[in-house]
């Protein structure tokens, strides 16, 4: 893998960790099973994209996505405890009704933004020759905010009756938390992290696609998986930045993945990116349990 290959995976794989940050708040925190993702990602990518076209600073653009993605989650959530549609379906019915959105807000299939400022744009030389290199230190600088934004919030009283509400929302309740109120939260954050990722990666990209959130959900769950499963830890400090390596790792495995001459050789290629995608998630969904089997083999008997 080239240098300019690998800080390119690195750089996909940071805002990525972004989405899985926000993953981590539905899945493990509220314990919402949250298909919203696939929707709330090129969301924020098209408001960002259409924000930036019409002369907005992309910072604040990148602050409208975010505020765009919260409210999508807050759809969700509102149509879960308001609406007693079940988490799953509450999901799907806002991701569905999204594409549509975003189609709305994009006016086109997709937005161009050569050419245009974006968040590197202060950082960036004019030969643009150190942009492989400075992208990613700045996406990274994204990361710790968020990492360790959440980390204090979830530290704050709020964030412990949000945890309380996702571990037994029956004790929370009967503790005086308002758990409806916590998920309307908690699904905000989530959604507004994942938004962030979407604007960070149409200015990455160069411009806002219809398409770039298909699979958002599982490559954000993957991330999360995978950072489980190398750091396991009960303290939330370590917990963020376990998912923040397990999306740069995934990411890094897609890359050596379709770059293997190997793999190249079987008939591999990018158009099959979803398929080793979903081979990977499949990896580390089975590895805690194939951990488990080489230290009892390990073991003397």
């Amino acid at each position: 893998m080239s240098m300019i290959a690998l800080f390119g995976a690195l750089e996909t794989g940071l805002i990525y960790a972004l989405v899985a940050l926000g993953v981590y708040i539905s899945f493990r925190i509220l314990d919402f099973p949250d298909l919203t993702a696939d929707g709330s990602f090129p969301l924020g990518g098209a408001v960002a994209a259409v924000c930036i076209v019409n002369g907005v600073n992309p910072w604040l653009a990148c602050g409208v996505a975010v505020i765009a993605g919260a409210l999508a989650g807050m759809l969700t959530a509102w149509m879960h405890v308001s609406l007693k549609i079940l988490q799953l379906l509450a999901g799907i019915l806002v991701m569905v009704a999204l594409y549509s959105v975003n189609l709305r807000i994009m006016g086109s299939p997709n937005v161009p933004l050569i050419g245009e400022a974006s968040v590197y744009s202060g950082f960036v030389g004019d030969d643009f020759a150190s942009q492989y290199w400075i992208q990613p230190l700045v996406i990274l600088g994204f990361v710790i905010a968020a990492k360790f934004l959440m980390d204090w919030f979830f530290s704050t009283q709020t964030g412990l009756a949000m945890r309380a509400t996702g571990a037994n929302a029956r004790m929370a309740r009967a503790q005086g938390v308002s758990t409806n109120k916590m998920v309307i939260l908690g699904m905000a954050l989530s959604n507004g992290l994942i938004a962030l990722g979407g604007a960070l990666f149409v200015q990455t990209q160069g411009g806002a696609d219809i398409s770039i959130g298909i699979g958002t959900i599982v490559i954000g769950l993957a991330a999360v998986i995978i950072g489980e499963t190398l750091i396991p830890s009960k303290k939330f400090l370590l917990i963020t930045i376990s998912v923040v390596i397990g999306a740069v790792l995934y990411r890094l495995f897609i890359a050596l993945a379709l770059g293997s001459d190997t793999l190249r050789s079987m008939g591999f290629g990018p158009q099959d990116l979803n398929l080793v995608t979903a081979l990977l998630v499949v990896l580390a969904l089975r590895f805690p349990q194939i951990k488990s089997y080489f230290k009892k083999v390990g073991k003397p008997s």
